[in-house]
């Protein structure tokens, strides 16, 4: 246990090396802003000139898996449509590092903060504003300095910046503000005067810098520790499973050492565990070797990191088996069902998953799902 320990903890005190902790100082009110060149999801290349002909330029450090940046989705569409014609251009970027994101930080988002999730969240959202990646190395990020994610920078003519924090001051969307900040300070800018209150605090999620990127190794390290055990289960045992009788949104494999497919799409399992599980997801996993084969199963579901609910058939007659989890299944592993608590089935799949098509369903499922609608 002692040697297979010891990596991990040398990658992190490497990584602690390589990524040290850095001081990331937001824009100073006044400041010019400064340049960049970044990929939108459109394919065009952006600088600051592409937006030379706004009176206004708002940029809105935002990204997809943070709840409170969801929250804000809608008001930057609007904010984008409700100023276009007096002149002011909106724009925002996306400063995270996919690397430095844990799997459980994503567990409020069916996508993560790569360049390709980007691209589905936008289509998904209706965004009507450029959105820019910089997440591969934080140029543009470190420049702007934003604190949390959303955060907006609104610069005059003349490009100097006269506006930094939050949009507004209320995060659920679904209550009325009580302070438009963004939107008193362009109309404040539009008008020619200066901005009552140039700066306010921001509320969301922290930026994932690329320092950040030893958290990754830290839950590597938790999970490798956390205890796996495998334990019979007959078609009772099975049936009372798939009722759900609690608060989760429970998916349950069927697999086998054996079975090929079950190996190959296993870990993508155990990924949505760790993504979901804090939120209320449980993986149960269940055996269909032949109870002779225990260990060996147990040893692949240690190598897995499965420390979820895991289960061995122990009954002779598999069609018991089949019959007790969906009379639906034809019997061919793997199968994985997803199941709303008091056993609704939401979700059912002969063969192997889609791991992009499952996390969505999981992440709109009632029980699941945004915080903010």
């Amino acid at each position: 246990m002692k040697k297979f320990l010891f990596i991990p903890v040398v990658v992190l005190l490497l990584s602690r090396f390589c990524f040290a902790q850095v001081t990331h100082t937001t824009l100073a009110t006044g400041a010019a802003a400064p340049d960049f060149s970044l990929p939108g999801i459109d394919g065009k290349t952006y600088t600051l000139q592409s937006f030379k002909d706004a009176r206004v330029l708002a940029i809105v450090f935002m990204c997809n898996h943070c709840p409170t940046s969801q929250a804000y989705e809608d008001r930057v569409v609007k904010l984008t449509s409700d100023y276009a014609k007096k002149g002011v251009r909106v724009l925002a970027i996306n400063p995270n590092n996919p690397a430095s994101l844990r799997l459980d930080e994503l567990g409020y988002s069916d996508v993560g903060d790569s360049f390709d999730d980007m691209k589905v969240r936008a289509k998904d959202r209706n965004f009507n504003f450029p959105y820019l990646y910089d997440g591969e190395t934080e140029v543009t990020s470190n420049k702007y300095g934003p604190v949390a994610t959303p955060h907006i920078f609104i610069f005059d003519q003349a490009r100097k910046l006269r506006y930094n924090g939050r949009i507004d001051d209320m995060e659920n969307p679904a209550k009325t503000p009580r302070s438009l900040d963004a939107r008193n300070a362009i109309d404040a800018l539009l008008a020619g005067k200066e901005v009552a209150v140039p700066v306010t605090k921001t509320f969301g999620c922290s930026i994932k810098w690329a320092e950040k990127q030893d958290w990754i190794q830290k839950a590597a390290i938790t999970w490798a520790s956390e205890p796996v055990k495998l334990d019979t289960i007959d078609a009772g045992g099975i049936a009372n499973l798939v009722k759900n009788k609690t608060d989760k949104l429970r998916l349950i494999n069927l697999w086998a050492t054996w079975c090929g497919p079950c190996v190959a799409e296993f870990p993508e399992l155990v990924t949505i565990m760790h993504l979901y599980r804090d939120r209320g997801l449980e993986l149960v996993t269940i055996s269909a070797d032949d109870l002779t084969r225990k260990d060996k199963a147990l040893s692949f579901l240690k190598g897995k990191q499965a420390s979820g609910p895991n289960y061995i058939y122990i009954g002779d007659d598999k069609y018991k088996m089949i019959e007790a989890v969906d009379a639906k299944w034809d019997g061919a592993l793997p199968y994985t069902m997803l199941v709303d608590p008091d056993g609704k089935v939401v979700y059912g799949k002969q063969g192997i998953i889609n791991p992009e098509e499952l996390k969505k369903i999981i992440f709109d499922d009632a029980t699941m799902g945004r915080i903010y609608k």
